[in-house]
């Protein structure tokens, strides 16, 4: 079987839509709303199919869309986000995803974009086109009795309030807050009006309803918005009637400690409540040791998340910035050609050039896409054999380069 790649006309995205459905295994219909939405958010130049040369109908799917993610230091830079990534069971095997793929990832490097990202559902995928896993995410779910929080305090102690608010509420303060998290922590993506829409319920997917939450937002003394947390409920009780809820946390966005504290000791008091799931957060995130009894908190999911593609190593490697001053030659391999060569970087000044010195460590470009967000470690990766020492000491320099006090946090999927 043979397979025309290309990017699809608005006439295809009803078919297009089914394949992602499909491979998504969310539904095979696909309604006019959905079709209208995705003619509305979808740059269609960014949207790619693969069309069966004998049926014509859509066999894969493929989509990008603009991005800034923030780096160690605070910068934003351009990336690719990669999405909505599905080859038809019948049509797998068939390097489709592969013609994909080599033809995005040129167009962004074409475009200026620095990265490329995506989140992986399979982790054997992705290493092949240069991805490499960049940033880790835990949850937590907090046995709320055992916490040794006092239940009774009905407001922070810091002199600041929360309050419920609506959806259209969260629509006026929430963006403005995200942006200012995003300033201060790296791993952090933008979120765009869609996503405020679909958050709040002003959108929805037919085969994903909106079900209702509840918005707390955290003021300081001064009135300033300084956290807010969307959440639901389930609705369980014992054979003896005693309510045993479990509270979901779907978003909370903190840009203050006492604003993270104040909004987990709100969602740790509500009545009828025994369990809380923070929903996904770093994994160093303050959470359980925000708790009198950091031991009522257990994790529950912990795995890799956000992947990095490296597409232009001089950009990206000057954009963060670096723990300790340094000079490392990296030599990048690159299957696709897009970051290929040698690199000086100079992390005191966060100054890169390519070069033609002798290099300090080889790897490939996702083991940089790995190290670049400062949560994975040179020395893990030099012992799994993914980085090689040319030059004694540069691996130990690189991990003191590269890691990040804290760890890097993305919490959306996309």
């Amino acid at each position: 079987m043979s397979a025309d790649v290309r990017p699809i006309a608005e006439s295809e995205l009803p078919d297009w839509l089914r394949t992602v459905n499909t491979g998504f295994l969310t539904a095979t219909g696909v309604t006019d709303s959905d079709v209208a939405q995705r003619a509305k958010y979808n740059d269609l130049a960014r949207t790619l199919g693969a069309f069966d040369s004998d049926t014509g109908r859509c066999v894969a799917a493929f989509r990008s869309f603009a991005q800034q993610l923030t780096v160690p230091g605070g910068a934003s830079v351009p990336s690719s986000a990669i999405s909505n990534v599905g080859v038809l069971p019948t049509h797998r095997r068939q390097g489709l995803l592969s013609r994909m793929m080599g033809g995005e990832l040129a167009a962004a490097k074409k475009r200026g974009d620095v990265l490329s990202t995506l989140i992986a559902a399979e982790y054997p995928i992705y290493g092949r086109y240069g991805y490499g896993p960049a940033a880790s995410i835990s949850e937590w779910e907090i046995d709320v009795p055992n916490t040794g929080l006092d239940r009774r305090l009905a407001a922070p102690v810091d002199g600041g309030r929360i309050d419920l608010v609506d959806a259209a509420e969260v629509r006026r303060v929430g963006p403005e807050l995200h942006e200012r998290l995003r300033a201060r922590t790296h791993g952090v993506v933008n979120r765009d009006a869609r996503w405020w829409s679909l958050a709040t319920g002003l959108e929805e997917i037919s085969y994903r309803p909106y079900k209702e939450k509840f918005f707390a937002v955290y003021r300081t003394a001064a009135g300033e918005v300084a956290g807010l947390a969307a959440y639901g409920a389930d609705d369980h009780w014992t054979d003896a009637k005693v309510p045993q809820n479990t509270v979901q946390v779907k978003d909370l966005v903190a840009v203050t400690p006492q604003a993270e504290r104040a909004l987990w000791q709100f969602l740790c008091s509500i009545d009828w409540v025994a369990k809380v799931r923070t929903g996904y957060r770093a994994p160093d995130d303050l959470v359980a040791q925000l708790l009198p009894d950091p031991r009522s908190a257990r994790i529950v999911t912990a795995a890799d998340f956000l992947w990095v593609r490296v597409l232009d190593a001089v950009r990206a490697l000057r954009a963060r910035t670096y723990a300790v001053p340094g000079i490392l030659v990296l030599e990048v391999t690159d299957a696709a050609g897009l970051s290929d060569g040698r690199y000086r970087l100079d992390a005191g000044t966060a100054a890169c050039e390519r070069t033609g010195e002798p290099a300090d460590l080889s790897l490939d470009v996702a083991e940089l896409g790995a190290l670049y967000l400062g949560d994975e470690s040179a020395q893990r990766l030099a012992a799994l054999g993914r980085v090689t020492e040319r030059r004694p000491g540069a691996v130990a320099l690189a991990d003191a380069v590269f890691r990040t006090a804290r760890r890097p946090w993305c919490p959306d999927v996309f």
